[in-house]
């Protein structure tokens, strides 16, 4: 946990944002993996933790707008708790390390939010994610779960937005921590892979590095030869020499904050030609689309930035051709990148979208757009000065897409069908930086990561 203070004062800018009712926070439940007391590694939600700070399952919290008044919620823990898991602080203890004097056992929950019903005041709540969280809600507030999401409360959502998209120092520091892991865990990834290896033999290697550092994965472990399908959470494919591995993971800080590092190598350690031509390709989008990264500009923008990049780069190959603005206008990238270019990054792995995509990733100036490929972009409004962003910009030459758009002619005026067969096999190629926004522009977050061809090469040959 962070100091008290930190805790204390995220309330306080909360409670300066919305001007009456009762916030109602829900910490997450143990989830039983095949019976109620063998659980799934417990996962805190983000928005709790940011504000009330406590890593631990049975809680719940209420802020009331109108009094100032903040209440922790949970249980004193029983003989029967003490004899399996040790010696644990009373409630009223886990109130006082961050900054909460009024300590209720959650059993009181129920008749202090009906009450507030009762009163006729507004009960904020946030979006749940969860079906036991939903449960949860409905029970709380007297609705059915299917009423839920229409008594989320969006002035709380967007309060939250807020206050949780700027990154503290501190906040800067723990992601940093968490890529000092994926530094290992992919330089881990490249040693290892090597022809006749299954990639579950890999993905062993990078866990043991996420278990030396006890360090949990930020998201299922993606490592593939199959990265043309871009969420590609199998593990079951013998690696063969002229083959590509997509490897995209992230770590998680000791405070719970999310790495997200994507790096593409060869399975025999040496680029090919025609591997080492598109890479570099996807090399040169990242810079420029890291490039383009500053306060004020629409992520958007980045993403056009990354599209028109790499289309100029395949007409250079063949694969492309005509007006790259006009192309990526049209939609005719998507024929190579299906896919957004980044997302938030924070407590979450895609930073707080458990609130909402399109409020945490759009607003008023920027709306999504409904092009195919674009539609997927998380992210578009304009990033402000302390935001942390994942950008990842991709070429993937997706079998079943090439096929059926070539023979409807899609895009023809853009794309060379013919040339473009040839790479049906292919795979695809990712990288991805995470990138603090500063106020002169923006800064690669963490030690370096092998990326260019020779790094990448020097990386697998030690």
């Amino acid at each position: 946990m962070f100091e008290r203070e930190v805790y204390v004062g995220r309330r306080g800018q909360l409670a300066s944002k919305i001007e009456s009712g009762l916030a109602l926070f829900l910490g997450n439940e143990e989830a039983p993996l095949n019976y109620r007391d063998n659980h799934y590694p417990f996962w805190q939600d983000a928005s709790f933790r940011y504000f009330w700070g406590l890593d631990e399952a049975g809680l719940a919290a209420t802020l009331d707008f109108d009094s100032g008044a903040e209440t922790l919620y949970g249980h004193e823990p029983t003989l029967d708790d003490i004899v399996w898991t040790g010696p644990l602080p009373s409630l009223e203890e886990r109130g006082e390390r961050i900054g909460v004097a009024d300590c209720r056992d959650r059993s009181r929950l129920a008749a202090d939010v009906r009450a507030a019903l009762e009163a006729g005041r507004p009960v904020h709540i946030l979006p749940p994610y969860r079906g036991d969280g939903r449960l949860e809600a409905a029970r709380l507030l007297g609705c059915s779960p299917s009423e839920v999401d229409g008594r989320v409360s969006e002035p709380l959502v967007r309060a939250v937005i807020a206050i949780r998209a700027p990154k503290e120092p501190r906040e800067v520091e723990e992601i940093e921590r968490a890529i000092a892991v994926s530094y290992e865990t992919h330089t881990t990834a490249m040693r290892a892979t090597r022809p006749g290896r299954y990639e579950w033999e890999v993905v062993r290697e990078v866990e043991a590095c996420h278990a030396r550092h006890g360090s949990p994965i930020s998201f299922p472990i993606i490592l593939s030869v199959r990265g043309e399908v871009l969420h590609n959470h199998a593990h079951g494919n013998r690696m063969e020499a002229g083959q590509l591995v997509v490897h995209d993971s992230g770590a998680t800080s000791p405070e719970g904050y999310a790495s997200d590092i994507t790096r593409t190598f060869p399975v025999g350690g040496t680029f090919d030609s025609r591997q080492r031509e598109v890479y570099e390709i996807v090399l040169k989008a990242l810079e420029d689309a890291t490039a383009a990264v500053a306060p004020g500009t629409p992520f958007i923008d980045v993403y056009k930035t990354a599209a028109r990049s790499q289309m100029e780069g395949l007409k250079e190959l063949g694969l492309a051709r005509g007006d790259a603005h006009e192309a990526v206008e049209a939609g005719a990238h998507a024929a190579f990148l299906q896919c957004g270019t980044g997302h938030m990054l924070g407590l979450d792995v895609h930073d707080m979208e458990a609130l909402g995509e399109d409020l945490v990733g759009y607003d008023e100036r920027v709306r999504r757009s409904e092009l195919f490929g674009v539609a997927y972009v998380r992210l578009g409004r304009a990033v402000e000065t302390d935001w942390v962003v994942a950008v990842e910009p991709g070429i993937y030459f997706i079998p079943e897409l090439i096929d059926r758009w070539s023979a409807e002619g899609k895009f023809s005026e853009f794309v060379n069908w013919e040339a473009v067969k040839s790479y049906r096999d292919f795979g695809g190629i990712r990288i991805e930086d995470d990138v603090l926004v500063t106020a002169g522009g923006r800064r690669v977050l963490g030690r370096p990561i092998p990326k260019s061809v020779a790094e990448v090469e020097a990386t697998m040959a030690g």
